[in-house]
């Protein structure tokens, strides 16, 4: 069942694209029939299964997509091939990009950017810069490795790696040898540097 239609309301975004206000066609979780949301540049950036929705001045669009239960809100921007899904919220000033991932009951807000390949999931939340590190290019295929805060404490998602600093140390060691090892092991210095007593706090 088609739960929203594209309105004759629109904004403008830099690259020249019309992202087009939704409004609800049904009423479906928290939505109201009839109630106006946010901007989408096409039909395809929110689905219409579950009770995901776009709302405030928040802008959707490239081939970004919007799924699950997920809310994106205020004037955050979900871009690129960006999937926000799951239960998550992408909100405030927050930007969401590439082909970065935000997915299971993870928050993305404030002013946090996550970009590239990043994956933020889990209970994670994602404030401000502060909040979440990334690097790309370590490792034999050059992947995207994302660290982030969640309610219980720093993870990391790598590839199909999801942990804490010690288990990502305790797998780097038993399945990397060499100069691989040497920088994946680097990094988890890094991150126990730069999140500092969260971390140690653990």
């Amino acid at each position: 069942m088609k739960k929203f239609e594209l309105t004759g309301e629109f904004v403008t975004n830099i690259f020249e694209k019309k992202l087009f206000r939704i409004r609800a066609l049904v009423a479906f979780g928290n939505v109201e029939a009839g109630e106006l949301g946010g901007y989408v540049e096409k039909e395809e950036n929110l689905s219409d299964d579950g009770n995901a929705w776009v709302s405030g001045d928040a802008w959707v669009y490239g081939n970004a997509r919007v799924s699950g239960d997920a809310q994106v809100s205020g004037d955050a921007q979900v871009y690129g091939d960006a999937w926000v899904s799951g239960d998550a919220w992408v909100y405030g000033n927050a930007q969401v990009y590439g082909d970065a991932w935000v997915s299971g009951d993870a928050w993305v807000y404030g002013n946090a950017r996550v970009s590239g390949d990043a994956q933020v999931s889990g209970d994670a939340w994602v404030y401000g810069d502060d909040d979440i590190l990334q690097i790309t290019g370590l490792g034999t295929v050059h992947r995207t490795t994302t660290v982030f805060r969640t309610t219980d404490g720093i993870r990391i998602a790598c590839g199909c790696f999801y942990g804490d600093l010690d288990a990502f140390r305790e797998q780097v060691k038993n399945t990397r040898e060499g100069k691989v090892q040497c920088e994946y092991l680097a990094f988890a210095d890094l991150v126990e540097i730069y999140f500092g007593e969260e971390e140690e706090d653990e």
